[in-house]
């Protein structure tokens, strides 16, 4: 085995064994102390690790090294991120006509009923939370969750909103005292993450 087969066979292994512990390569890297973007070079072939990472990487995956340089079933390479296509451009403008949409209908509705003498501004203050899930619902679907918990802070903050607007005779400090609570139980609930498999099974051992 030459060594840029080797390197293949490595990536493979790397890429079973991560993947099967629930891992992302940052979290791999920050077990090595290393970077994602070494994690995504040596997973993509272009580069093989030490003898001293592969030993750490063995005893964290719960393998022998032999197991990670030998070749277990045919090398799919992990894709550069570089050469993916960005759509990203089409993706925002589809979530941006949607978001807009919901606006257009809202104004139309409002506009209808001026035309035959009747004012109903609350049709904005409902548009508004409707909006917001539109944009969080496309956002869950089209996989752009970066900010998620944000924005679900900010439907969750839009609900308040509409609430207060819809029933403007209550003081507004008793329904914002719930919608603090409530943003907080957003950021909480967004920040529980699951434990890697390996470090439950670490943790086992102990």
């Amino acid at each position: 085995m030459d060594l840029s087969e080797l390197k293949l066979v490595t990536a493979s292994n790397i890429i079973k064994l991560r993947t099967g512990a629930g891992m992302t390569q940052a979290e791999l890297g920050a077990a090595l102390n290393y970077s994602d973007k070494t994690i995504s070079k040596w997973e993509r072939g272009e580069a093989i690790p030490d003898a001293w990472v592969l030993t750490q990487m063995a005893e964290i995956f719960g393998v022998t090294v032999d197991a990670l340089l030998s070749a277990q079933e045919r090398w799919k390479p992990a894709p550069d991120p570089d050469d993916v296509p960005d759509r990203s451009y089409s993706v925002n403008m589809i979530i941006a006509v949607a978001v807009l949409g919901v606006w257009t209908l809202a104004l139309t509705a409002f506009v209808a009923l001026w035309l035959v003498g009747i004012i109903r501004w609350q049709i904005f203050a409902v548009a508004l939370p409707v909006s917001v899930l539109t944009y969080l619902v496309l956002i869950c679907v089209f996989g752009k969750k970066r900010h998620l918990q944000f924005v679900i802070a900010l439907f969750v903050l839009s609900l308040f909103v509409m609430a207060y607007l819809l029933f403007v005779q209550a003081n507004p400090w008793q329904i914002f005292l719930i919608c603090v609570l409530a943003e907080a139980l957003v950021f909480l609930s967004c920040n529980i993450k699951k434990r890697p498999k390996f470090l439950r099974k670490q943790k086992k051992k102990a």
